[in-house]
């Protein structure tokens, strides 16, 4: 069976506007991911606020992949980083960790182009409250390999004959199609639930037609053949399935609303690891 999904508009930013993705009401959780957010493309204007302001993260692992543009990363762990195209970030919560996502000082009196992904993957059961860890990797270190049909980036996992060296905190794969001419693409993973995301272009599967922002879920491990248009750019990703449901609140991942309870109550009270240098931050919802 498949399930077509159309991404929504969320504000994460003062002025950035993303594509919302992942969770959807009918599908909470693909394989261990629970959240799919893709920015851009656009282009963000001299002196436009695109700061992601410092915020709490538990039960997760983030991982933000960027086409273009580049954003300072900085974490409660004292890491800060810039991440540019092709890099990757991996970012562990585990039991509470703050990060904020920047524009580059260079970058705020030009015009930018901005475009990327940004996945959340919740911790499987017993590894919810692990201790925050926090890695990047280099876009030459990132497998491609470029065919006839398609550049495929692989991510994270392996796929396509690549494994990516990014360490997961279970078993997924994540792969960037970028389309040449028309082609078939036929690819299997048993025992996960996998996806098709189209970032740019068409594509199609059996009856189902899919444009630009559409995701196509498929829950048997195999998407079978899809017909990729010339020029096209997909997202392959998923994973084994978790052991037990989990709840998202926020920016909050838990298999129990005692764990989020508990972290709003930190983040409310300024007792949650803070981002080290940085006093702008996102207050706790009040709903």
């Amino acid at each position: 069976m498949t399930l077509k999904i159309a991404a929504r508009n969320a504000n994460i930013a003062a002025g950035l506007t993303v594509h919302r993705i992942l969770p959807e009401r009918r599908k909470r959780l693909l394989g261990p991911f629970c959240f799919l957010d893709h920015m851009g493309p656009a282009i963000a204007q001299p002196d436009q606020d695109a700061d992601v302001r410092a915020h709490p993260h538990i039960g997760l692992s983030t991982l933000t992949y960027l086409f273009n543009g580049r954003m300072v990363h900085r974490d409660s762990l004292g890491n800060e980083v810039l991440i540019g195209p092709g890099d990757v970030n991996w970012m562990t919560a585990g039991n509470g960790i703050a990060h904020s996502e920047r524009t580059h000082p260079d970058d705020k009196s030009v015009a930018r182009m901005l475009e990327g992904l940004q996945f959340w993957v919740a911790l499987p059961d017993g590894q919810e409250d692990i201790t925050p860890s926090f890695q990047h990797y280099a876009a030459a270190d990132i497998p491609t390999s470029d065919t006839i049909n398609a550049t495929i980036t692989v991510v994270a996992g392996s796929a396509f004959g690549l494994t990516s060296p990014v360490v997961t905190t279970s078993p997924l794969v994540l792969a960037i199609i970028d389309a040449k001419q028309d082609f078939a693409l036929n690819f299997s993973y048993p025992g996960f639930e996998l996806a098709l995301y189209v970032a740019l272009g068409q594509a199609s599967h059996a009856d189902e037609s899919l444009v630009t922002n559409e995701l196509l879920v498929f829950d048997d491990g195999n998407i079978g053949a899809v017909t990729v248009q010339a020029g096209s750019r997909l997202v392959l990703f998923g994973g084994q399935p978790l052991a037990s449901p989990r709840l998202i609140w926020w920016n909050l991942v838990a298999s129990s609303n005692d764990r989020i309870e508990a972290a709003k109550l930190a983040w409310k009270s300024g007792t949650f690891p803070m981002v080290p240098g940085e006093s702008d931050f996102i207050p706790l919802p009040e709903r």
